[in-house]
């Protein structure tokens, strides 16, 4: 099987593709895509418990972890005690990180915007899918 072929080889092209083009957006912000997707992963009125970030993400807590930690000193997010749990953080946005969340944001619309001008309402609903379906199976351990 030529790996052009292949449908992994085929995601992981995609998403190298996708990431790079973040990546050049996000440099001009004097950000990266790991960061514009923290931020916009983050409630930007009452925050997110850090121990949620990484999950909804599929970030490794290490890697969030020092991400936090340079987007602290940047001053685009600050941390408070969770007020529901004594032992949680917040991770909470502060002015500044919501100017760029709402910069990242609109580089995603307009990413998704002209993706959907130029596919068709169909194509998109069976993208949508098959990724569902690939991801049914590997949760589900139907592969190995």
């Amino acid at each position: 099987m030529q790996k052009e072929k292949t449908i992994d080889h085929v995601l992981r092209a995609t998403w190298q593709t996708v990431a790079k083009m973040y990546n050049e957006q996000a440099i001009k912000h004097n950000s990266s895509m790991a960061m514009a997707f923290v931020l916009l992963n983050i409630d930007k009125e009452h925050g997110t418990p850090s121990t949620s970030l990484g999950p909804s993400m599929g970030m490794e807590p290490t890697s969030l972890s020092r991400l936090l930690k340079s987007m602290e000193e940047k001053g685009a997010i600050y941390r408070e005690k969770n007020p529901d749990d004594g032992r949680g953080v917040l991770i909470k946005l502060t002015p500044f990180g919501l100017e760029k969340r709402k910069i990242s944001k609109e580089h995603v619309i307009l990413f998704n915007e002209t993706v959907r001008k130029n596919i068709s309402e169909e194509k998109i609903k069976c993208f949508f899918e098959v990724n569902e379906t690939i991801n049914k199976l590997i949760a589900n351990k139907a592969i190995f």
